[in-house]
């Protein structure tokens, strides 16, 4: 039985640690947090994050082998493998303000891990993004002082989507770990592997040094952003064309060099990740002495504010979510309501225009061409 502790109970390792929790159930694990409400949360019926399925699996797990706590410090004298999982925004000021990744809470975990720590031998996993030869520093910062412990860094990007973190957990298309090119390194790498295997296929399990894992994150999210930002700008090329958006994703799609994924037109990516990964890619890229590479990803960004500022530019009805309540509203009642003429921007094509067009509403969905009573 291993001690199992994830520090950060946020929106990756609180289901992270409660799907290792299911899963191996010989272990115990331990979530810690310093913010006192999030953890009385994690311990309640109204959980801090909603995912389907999350709620059953604490259900099942929690005061067995799942735990959520306050204390990090005993916490990590107790824990032979530790998650890290802690925020790392976008720096708001000094060298590389607005791009760079701001590591001021990680380094803290990583001093607090130095001077608590206990057992002989313990894994440090980086759970949270980070940038490219992160590991490396955190190594320093565990080897500088005169502990009796010994750590090995590893590197386990997450790849969870809103909304589907459970199946992505459960189902994942790869696990991605990352050690140094060591004895020592190899057996912590595998360690965290065995973790996985107790649910995911061997053959999904990739094992990796741990700069190509710390970057592999980035870039994953770069690749499916520069996608959503690549069919968005034709998007705009459709509304001016007549031509249909959603015939053409279609089209392209089947190109099996391509695929469908990640080719539905939208106002934009969101969600906490693509933004700042892209901008921590691009920074360092500049870094590193390659401005023609960091400005090819910045340009991904930009593609999708000029999306966004391109929707909104219209202050109507705008849909700007794919969630399947909004295509149940009463839009009878919602058009009677409004002042005419009324307007509808699908953001997400996710409604149907020609009812909502018959209804009276001037319907104007992403890449296709707009239906009007004017």
């Amino acid at each position: 039985m291993s001690n199992i502790l994830c520090i950060g109970a946020g929106y990756v390792g609180g289901p992270t640690m409660t799907a290792i929790a299911r899963y191996c159930p010989e272990h115990k694990i331990t979530v810690v947090d310093i913010n006192e409400e999030r953890i009385r949360r994690w311990n309640s019926e109204d959980l801090p994050i909603y995912e389907p399925g999350l709620d059953e699996w604490v259900r099942e797990t929690r005061g067995k082998n799942l735990f959520f706590s306050t204390s990090i410090h005993q916490s990590i004298a107790e824990a032979d493998i530790i998650f890290v999982s802690v925020n790392t925004p976008t720096k708001m000021f000094g060298q590389g303000a607005g791009r760079a990744a701001d590591l001021q809470y990680w380094e803290k975990t990583a001093r607090d891990i130095l001077t608590h720590a206990r057992q002989p031998e313990v894994v440090v996993v980086e759970k949270s993004t980070l940038p490219v030869r992160t590991a490396q520093a955190m190594a320093r910062i565990l080897d500088s002082g005169d502990s009796k412990t010994h750590f090995e860094v590893v590197s386990n990007p997450e790849f969870l989507a809103e909304g589907t973190a459970i199946q992505d957990l459960e189902n994942p298309d790869r696990v991605l770990i990352g050690g140094r090119e060591s004895e020592e390194g190899s057996r912590a790498a595998e360690t965290v592997a065995k973790l996985y295997a107790h649910w995911v296929p061997e053959e999904r399990i990739l094992l990796t040094n741990v700069w190509s894992s710390e970057l592999a994150k980035l870039v994953a999210n770069a690749m499916l952003a520069q996608r959503i930002s690549s069919i968005n700008s034709i998007s705009a090329l459709c509304e001016k064309t007549e031509a249909d958006i959603g015939q053409i994703a279609k089209a392209i799609g089947m190109d099996s060099r391509i695929g469908p994924k990640f080719l539905q037109t939208s106002i934009g990516f969101g969600g906490s990740c693509f933004r700042k990964d892209i901008l921590h890619l691009a920074y360092l890229c500049e870094y590193y002495g390659l401005p023609e590479v960091s400005d090819y990803w910045e340009s991904v960004v930009r593609i999708n504010e000029w999306q966004t500022e391109r929707f909104f530019q219209n202050h109507s009805i705008a849909l700007v979510t794919q969630w399947q309540e909004y295509r149940e509203l009463d839009f009878q009642r919602i058009h009677d309501e409004m002042v005419k003429p009324a307007f509808m921007f699908d953001g997400r094509n996710h409604l149907d225009p020609q009812s909502l067009h018959q209804i009276g509403f001037n319907v104007f969905p992403l890449g296709k061409k707009p239906l009007l009573h004017l």
